[in-house]
């Protein structure tokens, strides 16, 4: 029998920290308080039941491969903004607070991955590299199940309009008018568009716009902001 595939999205309830990042920060490189940070991440790790490996996020492509179990004060893995795994009972989590958190699963094969495609990152192809790190572990693109997380919204993302072609024409699809109007972009449209492009066909998503949503961090609304992840693992049970 497959492993199951889990799925978590935490939100901003329920932590140590205070401030602008109360409550549930789980990023290490905002400023927050570092024992309030390993707290939250201790908590989750209890919640879920699993250890979790956290990602040195840059906004680029490189995909490193979990094949071994963290230890609780294992470090982030430097310079990486995804992450693919075929060990069952180890999450992977990727941080946002606008960007597009995306967690993707072949169940069948037993492997997942998590990536973190902001505007740079998605523009320069880190999903398309998740998937080829995915398929080296055995996935097939056809059975991948994908979970779009929720991110700024298209209606909110407002960038200069030099920008928006810019990233428009590497991520087709994420070019929109903001609610205002003005030049936006909406990543997780054109995510879809390029999974799509690449084979994919089980396409969910978290319809929450984090700016809108008191809930969850967002950077746009409060550029002094925390942390929320999107973790995925294979339950063995």
């Amino acid at each position: 029998m497959s492993p199951r595939v889990r799925r978590v999205v935490s939100t901003r309830a329920g932590g140590r920290s205070r401030g602008d990042f109360a409550s549930f920060n789980l990023s290490a490189l905002v400023g927050d308080d570092p024992e309030a940070v390993a707290a939250n991440r201790a908590r989750l790790r209890r919640e879920l039941g699993v250890p979790v490996v956290f990602l040195e996020q840059v906004h680029g492509t490189r995909v490193a491969t979990i094949d071994a179990v963290p230890g609780p004060d294992a470090p982030d893995v430097p310079a990486t903004d995804a992450a693919v795994t075929a060990l069952p009972g180890v999450g992977i989590a990727v941080l946002a607070a606008d960007c597009v958190p995306v967690l993707l699963a072949d169940p069948v094969a037993g492997v997942v991955g998590a990536a973190h495609a902001g505007r740079v990152g998605a523009a320069a192809g880190v999903l398309p590299a998740t998937i080829a790190a995915m398929e080296a572990l055995g996935a097939r693109r056809a059975a991948l199940e994908v979970l779009l997380g929720p991110a700024i919204c298209g209606g909110c993302y407002e960038v200069p309009e030099t920008m928006r072609a810019e990233v428009d024409a590497r991520l087709p699809g994420s070019a929109v008018r903001t609610r205002r109007g003005t030049p936006g972009l909406d990543l997780r449209a054109g995510l879809y568009h390029q999974l799509t492009e690449l084979g994919v066909a089980r396409i969910g998503g978290d319809p929450r716009c984090t700016r809108e949503t008191p809930e969850l961090y967002s950077h746009r609304r409060d550029p002094r902001s925390g942390r929320q992840a999107a973790i995925t693992w294979l339950d063995p049970r």
